[in-house]
């Protein structure tokens, strides 16, 4: 029998805010970030629904929009 996945339930939760919510992410932020904090307490690979939050570190990072994404020549 596979383990279960201990943030499944903080996965189908995000589902559920973003049906809610017309797939709009900002109205779901703390429900995200649950998830993050679930992902957050197991090693990467314990948990599948984990795997697009790893390496996104524990808080979301927004990049300032004056800056430009690659450095002038």
């Amino acid at each position: 029998m596979a383990a279960k996945d201990p943030c499944k339930k903080h996965a189908c939760e995000i589902q559920k805010c973003l049906q809610a919510n017309h797939y709009l992410e900002s109205k779901c932020e703390a429900v995200f970030q649950e998830m993050r904090r679930c992902c957050a307490r197991y090693p990467k690979g314990v948990s599948l629904s984990c795997s697009g939050f790893q390496g996104e570190g524990k808080e979301k990072q927004v990049p300032d929009s004056n800056q430009s994404p690659l450095p002038k020549p």
